[in-house]
């Protein structure tokens, strides 16, 4: 057995085309690997009909991504709308009652009459009491002026006659001054004198009397002498009369002088009094500024009794249908109590739920399209704004992720989708209908 490895098998003889128009290569060579075709010279070598399947195709996947990755769509949304909750503002029993379950109601239409005697009964009570209010205050402004004017004539009057008493004061004392002065000391000074000459008189008839029985004197001489002792005897007591007359007219000069200081003193009272009097003008101002506070609380009361008697006259608020009616003719109803809601359904809207991870290219303003499942219509409408927070966080018990066990869950934004009307009267939309929305990013 031989150990030498077996002999390979020639190759095959190229063709004789081949071999006529290429040179075989040398020995020992490796041959050349053959040459990959480009994708443009593929795509160039295509059937024409697979050509343009093709490039249809493409063009459908582009139109599809474009039109399918413009929006977002979801189920999670229904109509809303701001429901209007009607309570009374006071209480009483209700004596007419204009509505039933589910009565369309535009705005300002009577709805429900509380019993309104009572109230009635409060605004003329309110009205007596601002009449009476505002006939203190007139009384209290006449009171100022008269006041004013008669503390003012008090005060005029009090003051001349101060002065007038001041004047007669200063008189008296020039008279007490004068009497005592003068006429008295003229008095005592002719006092004086006549008692010197009486003296003198007396003397010289205490002399001639002894010379008469004599006859050392003549009977002439004597009653001369005897004549002038009468005379000044006379004149003495003419000058003392007149002495105590100048005595008695100090004393009245002087008790006039103090009735004169006494009615200055009073006179200085009562201008005083008169002055302390003045200050019953800002006590009289002061009771007018009382009265016309009295005026307005009055005003204020009457105010609030017309507004407690108006609102016995429930009105609706807005326009819309009645629901949730649970108020009875005859019941008493008490402010706060809700008697029924009304829903405005012209005025809905959807609030729709997006996920979280839709929300990148939401903006207000946007093009929506809504499909109602109670409808087989769809609307048109528009994204009118973008919740705060998501829905999970502004419910009663929102979530607190800081317990430790935190699980990641998609998150839902509320997006607020303003309606387009609908010229068809019989399809309403009414809260709480499920809808599905598309908003159109682009």
């Amino acid at each position: 057995m031989s150990s030498s490895s077996p002999t390979p098998p020639a190759p095959p003889s190229p063709p004789p085309a081949a071999a006529a128009t290429s040179a075989a290569p040398p020995a020992g060579v490796p041959a050349a690997p053959p040459k990959s075709v480009p994708w443009g010279q593929r795509l160039r070598d295509l059937n024409p009909l697979v050509k343009g399947t093709f490039f249809v195709l493409l063009i459908v996947l582009a139109v599809a991504w474009y039109y399918f990755s413009g929006r977002v769509t979801t189920d999670d949304a229904q109509v809303d709308a701001h429901i209007t909750a009607v309570a009374p503002q006071v209480p009483g029993y209700v004596v007419k009652l204009l509505i039933n379950d589910n009565t369309p109601v535009q705005e300002g239409d009577l709805l429900v009459q509380v019993d309104p005697r009572t109230y009635q009964a409060e605004v003329d009570q309110a009205r007596a009491n601002l009449d009476f209010a505002e006939a203190q205050a007139n009384s209290a402004k006449l009171q100022i002026g008269l006041t004013r004017d008669t503390t003012t004539h008090s005060t005029n009057g009090a003051s001349a006659q101060k002065q007038s008493d001041e004047a007669d004061y200063i008189s008296s004392q020039a008279q007490l001054e004068q009497t005592a002065t003068a006429n008295l000391q003229v008095a005592e000074a002719n006092v004086t004198a006549r008692k010197a000459t009486n003296e003198r008189t007396q003397s010289d008839l205490a002399r001639y009397t002894p010379l008469l029985s004599t006859d050392d004197v003549s009977k002439f001489q004597y009653d001369a002498v005897e004549a002038a002792a009468r005379v000044a005897k006379s004149e003495l007591e003419a000058a003392e009369q007149q002495h105590s007359a100048a005595e008695q007219a100090v004393a009245i000069a002087r008790a006039n002088t103090r009735s004169s200081e006494a009615r200055v003193a009073r006179s200085q009272s009562q201008f005083m009094e008169t002055k302390a009097r003045e200050q019953q003008v800002p006590i009289a101002e002061a009771t007018y500024k009382s009265a016309l506070a009295a005026v307005e609380r009055a005003k204020a009361a009457l105010q609030q009794a017309e507004l407690n008697l108006a609102y016995t006259h429930i009105t609706a608020p807005i326009t819309g249908q009645v629901t949730q009616k649970s108020v009875d003719l005859g019941q008493y109803v008490s402010p706060g109590q809700l008697l029924f809601t009304i829903v405005p359904l012209d005025q809905v809207y959807i609030t729709a739920n997006f996920k979280e991870t839709q929300m990148a290219h939401v903006a207000p303003g946007q093009r929506v399209r809504i499909h109602v499942d109670t409808y087989s219509e769809e609307f048109e409408g528009r994204v009118d704004s973008i919740a705060g927070a998501s829905g999970s966080q502004q419910a009663l018990l929102p979530p607190q992720n800081a317990t430790g066990n935190f699980i990641k869950v998609v998150q839902r934004i509320p997006v607020k989708i303003l309606v387009k009307p609908t010229k068809d009267s019989k399809i309403v939309l009414r809260p709480g209908m499920n809808v599905e929305a598309t908003i159109y990013t682009r």
